[in-house]
């Protein structure tokens, strides 16, 4: 397994690639989430590059990008053990050189995707997810690449970004991977105790099993959750809360 730091260290060792290229984008702090993305692009492509760049121009709050855990060392351990032959771990000042003075938004729209949940509660988060994706795909130039659907809002403006911007890349959707008591993996339930995270489950049984979405909102405040939302679009429910001053999301198909 190859690590590049730099991007001129990258681009060399793209030019050297042959074959069909698979491409993991992550933020670290790597799960099982992330190694299930590993393994199908592992196994669909001749080479697997996954990135490692937590991204400051997604967090609309320094404190919540200060303390996003970071674990490089163990992430690497993991992609090796997993068989990635190349990582991109690039610095903020190579991947922003201009800060963020190009980017990508979609409209504001009334009904616009980017207006909707995570882009209500969470400003400016998709125009910098949007924009270090676009950024991470042209650096990395592969016939695949792979999203959790966890983040099935982000999913969905991913693939209209490629689409719309003619981005040869295809866009592939994996499965969501939880935990025995059924909490999606993510990164993020490191923050949480052990009794938070054991009551984290309740996320995913509210919006599986309540019979509304107005149902499973009530049922998440009484459990002790600060509630953001929860709404159903495209034949899935979704949900975002509050524990221990961690913020989790989830969704499941209705």
């Amino acid at each position: 397994m190859r690590v590049s730091n730099s991007l001129t260290e990258w681009k060399q060792r793209r030019e050297a690639l042959a074959g069909t290229i698979g491409f993991v984008p992550t933020m670290g702090a790597l799960h099982r989430g992330h190694a299930s993305l590993v393994e199908r692009c592992l196994s669909e492509n001749d080479t697997a590059v996954v990135s490692i760049f937590v991204n400051p121009t997604q967090f609309n709050d320094a404190t919540d990008f200060a303390r996003y855990p970071r674990s490089m060392n163990a992430d690497l351990d993991l992609l090796e053990c997993l068989g990635v032959h190349e990582v991109l771990a690039p610095e903020v000042a190579e991947l922003y050189p201009s800060g963020l003075r190009f980017r990508v938004e979609e409209p504001v729209e009334e009904n616009a995707l980017s207006s909707l949940m995570e882009g209500r509660h969470r400003p400016g988060f998709f125009t910098g997810v949007l924009t270090v994706v676009l950024k991470l795909l042209n650096l990395v130039r592969a016939e695949r690449a792979y999203f959790g659907e966890k983040d099935y809002q982000q999913l969905q403006l991913i693939t209209q970004m490629a689409r719309d911007l003619f981005i040869p890349t295809q866009i592939f959707g994996c499965p969501t991977v939880r935990e025995s008591s059924g909490l999606a993996e993510s990164s993020r339930n490191a923050l949480l105790s052990p009794a938070a995270r054991g009551k984290a489950a309740c996320l995913s049984r509210a919006l599986a099993e309540a019979r509304s979405a107005e149902e499973a909102n009530q049922w998440l405040e009484a459990e002790g959750f600060a509630v953001d939302y929860v709404e159903e679009h495209w034949g899935r429910r979704f949900g975002a809360v509050h524990l221990e001053g961690v913020r989790l999301i989830d969704n499941v198909p209705l």
